[in-house]
């Protein structure tokens, strides 16, 4: 007699239907299938003391558990969920989709008694008691569905406690549009080997309708995300489809979903966590669902942003980060099609003190408001390489501000009591402008040199409070050309003309330009810096087009200017790189951004430097 190995559990999953069991098994051996390029599956044979059984399949979300050595041969486990698919030919396949593991293989050492192994549709097994566990009665078979073309396919029936898909508390079954009573089977079931199927889902994303045109001809489509208490898939409609359900679906909102067709998963184009997924046909019926509020909404699989790093590039990933600080929206054209579009940088910090900026678009972007540091959660974000890590919010993407979700509850705790002290460590080094104290990597000027920054293949950029203590003002104006996106130096023709050599044209007046070389010193350190236009013209407080008029007509007050601007102290924002001319190398520091210093601000963060330095 094996004791804690549920006896029976076997037969009475493939021979009763058991629903209420959550049985406890030994693994015997655990055998990979390849499936392309899709994640492996794992095949398992099991043991519940009595009989053996070889038609366990695991879910792919429990993957990690054969691959950490934490599901291997004979460890005990038990199964809280699990789903029975019955193929074509009448086979039955065990989906397992949640477990435990009780005993690790080292613990348990070998297998347990002697188990027989159990022979499908054969009436020769050992005759054993019902389970313990097991105190209701067992339920009905699955009920048999008709399939086209002469082939039929059992619905697959979920078992574990308390755990019902599709109405909540209700019936598994589902009329039809044709009178008929469909069963509902999960997400995690569906297979492209079933023909008729119904699922009952929450949709969580709904994309706009997009249209395509290229040598094949042209046409239209929209996607929309699915979930339910097994998993989720993504679902596209296409032409036809498109006009026929894009009006009836609304995210948040259930549905019944019925005859999709279901082919293996793009995962370049989708961060759903299913092998497959499902497009709309001339069959397909949606149907809402009004008792579907036990549904769970979207389902994330957060990255920590301290991790993007080793993330590689394009790859799709969930993010949940406080706006720290936010861009305005900018209009930019697509140049594949001349579209005029809205982006706006967002920068996101977690509770590894480290930020991401993240790009918005369109909509997205002209609707966002950060001004309360919401929380964001993201699903399905692509991430860039450019200038370190950052990420980009596709059409595909789902964006969630101030989500009801224990992470975000979690987060917003940590920030409101110590995380909105803490400047953020960028793992995005963007050119651009962006409000004070974005896409922040505070140095003072004497780390910035210990730290060797700007040594590497790549530009480093960080920001310093530091005091403006000489301005060097000769040549620091140029005559530049007058058109609006060219700043070339013109040369005077001494005949009322000048003229541009990169718009080979002369122009009758010229446009003043600024290239300002200033020496800045924080407590510890000094730098060379170099200013150009608007960084300039935010140190002096003046135009360039008004200093020039000083330079020609009143040189004593330009110089006070420049005199005037010494030992004002500002925010920068500046580029280092190694730079080699004549043979000669040495670091060259530009100013990309300058702002008056927030001392409040200021002030809190030597505060918190203060006590975490006293901490140590």
């Amino acid at each position: 007699m094996v004791g804690h190995l549920s006896e029976g559990a076997i037969v009475a999953i493939m021979q009763k239907g058991e629903t209420s069991v959550k049985p406890i098994l030994q693994v015997i051996s655990i055998r990979p299938i390849t499936t392309g390029n899709s994640p492996p599956r794992y095949r398992l044979l099991m043991s519940d003391g009595l009989n053996t059984l070889s038609s366990f399949m695991l879910a792919t979300q429990l993957n990690p558990l054969v691959e950490d050595s934490r599901l291997s041969s004979n460890c005990i486990c038990q199964i809280n969920r699990f789903i029975v698919n019955t193929l074509k030919d009448g086979r039955k396949v065990v989906i397992l989709m949640e477990l435990d593991v009780l005993k690790s293989a080292e613990e348990v050492g070998a297998k347990i008694g002697n188990p027989l192994p159990y022979i499908e549709g054969h009436g020769q097994q050992q005759v054993v008691p019902s389970p313990v566990s097991a105190a209701s009665p067992p339920a009905s078979k699955p009920q048999q569905q008709n399939g086209s073309s002469g082939m039929s396919v059992t619905a697959p029936k979920a078992y574990g406690a308390s755990k019902t898909f599709g109405k909540a508390g209700g019936s598994s079954l589902v009329n039809s549009s044709g009178g008929s009573q469909a069963k509902v089977v999960p997400i995690a079931s569906l297979t492209p080997y079933q023909s008729k199927w119904t699922i009952c889902a929450r949709v969580t994303n709904k994309s706009q309708i997009r249209t395509w045109s290229n040598s094949r001809g042209e046409g239209k489509l929209f996607s929309i995300e699915l979930v339910d208490e097994s998993g989720e898939i993504r679902a596209t409609a296409f032409n036809e489809q498109v006009d026929k359900f894009f009006p009836l679906i609304d995210v948040n909102k259930v549905y019944y979903f019925s005859k999709g067709t279901l082919k293996i998963a793009n995962k370049q184009f989708s961060a759903v966590k299913n092998d497959y997924e499902m497009t709309f046909s001339n069959e397909t019926s949606v149907m809402p669902c009004e008792d579907g509020h036990n549904l769970p909404t979207v389902q994330f699989d957060f990255t920590r942003i301290d991790d993007l790093e080793s993330k590689p590039k394009d790859s799709l990933i969930d993010i949940i980060g406080i706006c720290k600080n936010y861009e305005d929206a900018v209009k930019i054209t697509v140049k594949s099609n001349n579209r005029e579009v809205s982006k706006r940088n967002i920068y996101l910090m977690d509770m590894s003190g480290k930020m991401v900026s993240a790009t918005l678009w369109g909509e997205d972007a002209d609707k966002f408001d950060g001004s309360r540091q919401p929380v964001m959660a993201i699903k399905g974000a692509r991430v860039s390489d450019f200038g370190g890590r950052s990420l980009s919010v596709l059409s595909s993407s789902t964006v969630i501000v101030n989500p009801d979700i224990p992470e975000a509850h979690k987060l917003r705790g940590w920030f409101d009591s110590e995380g909105q002290a803490l400047d953020g460590v960028s793992i995005s080094d963007l050119k651009g402008g962006g409000t004070a104290g974005s896409n922040t990597n505070w140095k003072t000027l004497y780390e910035v040199k210990l730290e060797n920054l700007g040594q590497g293949d790549k530009a480093d950029y960080f920001s310093s409070v530091a005091t403006v203590v000489y301005l060097r003002k000769e040549n620091s104006m140029y005559q530049a050309c007058p058109t609006q996106d060219c700043n070339k130096k013109v040369i005077d023709q001494q005949n009322g003309l000048y003229r541009c050599e990169k718009c080979d044209h002369e122009f009758p007046n010229f446009k003043y330009r600024m290239i300002l070389a200033v020496n800045i010193a924080d407590y510890q350190e000094n730098q060379w810096v170099t200013c150009f236009q608007e960084s300039a013209e935010a140190i002096l407080g003046q135009s360039t087009a008004y200093l020039g008029e000083l330079k020609e007509k009143n040189e004593q007050a330009f110089e006070e200017i420049f005199q005037n601007a010494n030992f004002r102290s500002f925010v920068f924002k500046i580029r280092v790189k190694l730079e080699t001319y004549n043979d000669e190398s040495r670091i060259k520091a530009t100013v990309m951004d300058v702002k008056p210093v927030d001392y409040r601000e200021y002030s809190r963060r030597l505060i918190t430097n203060i006590r975490r330095n006293a901490a140590m």
